[in-house]
Formats: C-alpha cells, sequence, structure tokens
C-alpha cells in the first residue's frame, strides 16, 4: 500500500481577509472594513487541507520563509492531517501572503509571492512525492522556479504509476503560454474553471474549450461556479448542478471542489459521482469566511454533507 493516497505540490501562504469595504475604493481615502480573517491561503495548501479532511491521506511538498506566517501555515495543515515532510523551510526568505477584497459581486486579490518564486526542483524529493497513488499540482504559473522543471516531473511521476492532476489557476501574465500544454500531455484530470478553460485555448465559447482540451487530457473537468460543473471523458459528457444557497465567502471555492472531486475519484468513483461531491465541497467552503474554516469545523462539516446526501 502507498503511504499517501494523493502527493500534493504548489504554494503555501495566508490568506488576510477584510470582508465589509465600500463597492467602490477611492483613492486617497481610508477604507473601514467591518471584519476580518486570517486563514490558511494559497491554492495548493486548501485543496490539500479540504481533502485531507474529506478522508484521503496527503503529503505535502512546498516551501515557506522562516517568519511567523511560514509557521502558521504549516500548523494549519498539520492539525488538518496533512504531512508536511516535504515542506522546505527557506530561513532568510518570507513567507507570501495573499489579502483579499471581497467587493460587491467581485473581488480584489493582491498577492505577495514570497517563497512560491523560490520553490525549485533541488527542493523536492522524488521519493516522497511518488509514495502516494496521485499526484496534484496548482497554481502552475505562479511556480516560476520549478516551472521549466514541471513537463519531466509529471512525465516521472506518470512513469512512477501515479495518476496525476493539474489545475492551473489564472496567469497573472495572461501570456497562457505552450508550456502548460506540454504538461497535461501527463496529466490524467485537467481542473480549470470557465474562464482559464477559455484563455488556455484562447476561446470565448464554453464548449468549444471542453471539446479542445478533450483532446488533449483524459480527463477534463471545468468549474462553472454558480452554473455547476461540467466534464469530459472521451465522448461521454457529464454535469452536475451546483448548490443552491447564498454563500458567505467564495475565496477557495474552486479549490475545495478540487478536494471533493479527487477524492472521490482516487477512490474509484465514477465520474458523475466525482462532480456532484465537488460541488458539495464548494458549497461547503462558501458556508464559512476562507477556503478552509468550514472544513475545520468537523460538526459543521459532516452535518453539511449529510445534509447533501454526500456524508
Amino acid at each position: 500500500m502507498k503511504r499517501f493516497d494523493i502527493s500534493v505540490l504548489g504554494e503555501l501562504n495566508c490568506d488576510l481577509i477584510l470582508y465589509g469595504l465600500p463597492a467602490v475604493l477611492e483613492p486617497e481615502r481610508e477604507h473601514l472594513a467591518n471584519d476580518f480573517a486570517m486563514t490558511l491561503g494559497s491554492s495548493s495548501a486548501i485543496f490539500a487541507h479540504n481533502i485531507s479532511l474529506l478522508g484521503s491521506r496527503v503529503g505535502f511538498t512546498s516551501c515557506i520563509g522562516g517568519d511567523p506566517l511560514g509557521k502558521f501555515c504549516v500548523d494549519r495543515l498539520v492539525e488538518s492531517g496533512v504531512d508536511v515532510s516535504g515542506v522546505k523551510c527557506l530561513p532568510d526568505k518570507t513567507t507570501g501572503v495573499t489579502v483579499i477584497l471581497p467587493l460587491a459581486k467581485n473581488r480584489q486579490i493582491l498577492t505577495y509571492p514570497g517563497t512560491t518564486f523560490d520553490l525549485q526542483y533541488t527542493h523536492l524529493n522524488l521519493d516522497y512525492l511518488t509514495s502516494a497513488a496521485h499526484f496534484h499540482l496548482s497554481s502552475f504559473f505562479l511556480l516560476r522556479s520549478l516551472r521549466p522543471d514541471l513537463p519531466e516531473l509529471f512525465r516521472r511521476m506518470k512513469q512512477a504509476g501515479l495518476t496525476t492532476s493539474l489545475d492551473t489557476n489564472d496567469d497573472p501574465e495572461n501570456l497562457w503560454a505552450k508550456d502548460v500544454k506540454t504538461v497535461l500531455q501527463s496529466v490524467d484530470v485537467f481542473l480549470p474553471n470557465e474562464q482559464e478553460a477559455c484563455k488556455l485555448v484562447r476561446t470565448g465559447d464554453l464548449d468549444s474549450a471542453l471539446d479542445a482540451l478533450s483532446r488533449l487530457v483524459p480527463i477534463v473537468v471545468i468549474k462553472c461556479g454558480a452554473q455547476g460543473a461540467i466534464a469530459k471523458r472521451g465522448k461521454d459528457r457529464f454535469y452536475a448542478a451546483s448548490l443552491s444557497g447564498q454563500p458567505v465567502d467564495t475565496v477557495g471555492a474552486g479549490d475545495s471542489f478540487n478536494a471533493g472531486f479527487l477524492h472521490k475519484y482516487i477512490h474509484g468513483a465514477d465520474i458523475q459521482d466525482c462532480l456532484e461531491y465537488g460541488n458539495a465541497s464548494a458549497g461547503l467552503s462558501t458556508t464559512r469566511a476562507g477556503g478552509t474554516e468550514a472544513f475545520r469545523d468537523r460538526q459543521h462539516r459532516e452535518a453539511f454533507l449529510q445534509r447533501c446526501g454526500k456524508a
């Protein structure tokens, strides 16, 4: 038996979220928030934290600085049951941080990458990464030092017998370079949102994006927010509606969807069940501030999933 169900590689930082700000922020004005949260942030870490609390055995690889924010992030992962043996501390570096400003229907996301840009291939323990049944990577475009080595890393994961998945997340430079498609040659499950999928294949049409990506990857899953999620495997298409209800906070909902989908996928569920569990996990995430707080409350988590018929 493998040591882990899933090995996760990616960035690690905390989120600072300010709530209750005006819909428009005027320059040179002091705007007051009515609430604040500091939570575990970063796509990779939110994913790892939440899939662990859903019941998967998780090994996590990343790097942090020698500062209190880095310790906070690692402690949160440990509390969720994630093995953090793969997290390297770079004492002279600074852990990244994301400031999130939810404004009416949209939000501003401001990130200082910190050690995310410092993560290198030499920091990785390949024996640790391959001691799992499945390998997942998030935030492709933020891993600048590691990015040139990602095609080879994914090939090595496949050669070692792991199934693989990728969520690129957004490209801050908005270039959507071709090296992503090189990595996709070694990816089993690709999990973009609608905007990311369309930008990657340079189309404004969701169906066209789904069809184009399905020619590159065995399973494509596209998250469409309140419109649910769609997937394609070969010629077969699947759809699951999102849960109804008013979200408290949508930060981390996509990462939580990934956690639910892949938790079921690596345990052998069919695609439809994976989609529905992904939507339930995303819905759970939106019931509390930040991407992990709803999962941290065991009673709340189990009661919510039970109401959805996913306990």
